[in-house]
């Protein structure tokens, strides 16, 4: 069981995204529905399985937060795109344990050291419908020879900083885009923006979680088998 939620804490985080908004309609408070396409190296083929093909990610002002199921887990994720500090709890009922682990903005900085940097973005003036959104396509690059599509629309305006500093330079929302977390390639697609309440959310630790370190979870040894 151990094992099997380490992996799918990873595969959380992984999809962990949202996307950056500068546009027309804003909205503040709602959701943004994706469908992902993973291209994992062999060595993470384990942790792509474990991740959803599609995920809802909800927001509240500059704070995100997406939950899925693993397992016997349930691993909730909060984030604030402004200030890179996060949260992740995991529930695990039948275990009766409830860990927290909080993630910093030297978290943040790590993983960004060795993610490519993406540059050159350019609009290409070609346009497509993608949700409901009329969008333009951008090429771009990054400092390891890698090239690039994604498609922005102007239709609406989500909390800035939603897909981070990478795509600061695109005008526009995000509709299609590829990326990389936790060192591995992936592409989301705007299935759905929808303009709805949540929250307010808050990244204290709720009462009755243990905190732990990132480390200290991926340490994690029992039984129960994978």
């Amino acid at each position: 069981m151990f094992k099997s939620m380490k992996t799918g804490v990873l595969a959380a985080i992984l999809i962990s995204t949202a996307i950056y908004a500068h546009a027309q309609k804003k909205i503040s408070e709602g959701s943004v529905t994706y469908t992902v396409e993973y291209a994992p190296t062999a060595e993470q083929e384990a942790m792509a399985s474990m991740a959803p093909k599609e995920v809802k990610v909800k927001f509240n002002g500059s704070i995100t937060r997406m939950q899925m199921e693993q397992g016997p887990a349930t691993i909730t994720i909060l984030q604030d795109v402004v200030s890179n500090l996060g949260l992740i709890l995991i529930d695990v009922p039948v275990a009766q344990m409830q860990l927290a682990v909080k993630r910093t903005k030297e978290d943040n900085d790590k993983e960004k050291a060795t993610a490519p940097k993406f540059s050159d973005f350019k609009a290409t003036g070609e346009k497509k419908v993608i949700a409901t959104y009329n969008a333009e396509k951008y090429t771009y690059k990054d400092d390891k020879g890698g090239t690039y599509e994604l498609w922005a629309t102007t239709d609406v305006e989500l909390p800035a900083g939603f897909a981070g500093e990478s795509f600061k330079d695109v005008k526009g929302s995000l509709v299609k885009f590829t990326h990389f977390q936790q060192g591995m390639k992936q592409t989301l697609t705007v299935k759905e923006i929808k303009e709805e309440k949540n929250g307010p959310y808050k990244l204290d630790v709720p009462s009755g979680y243990e905190v732990k370190t990132m480390e200290e979870i991926m340490a994690m040894q029992g039984g129960g088998g994978e």
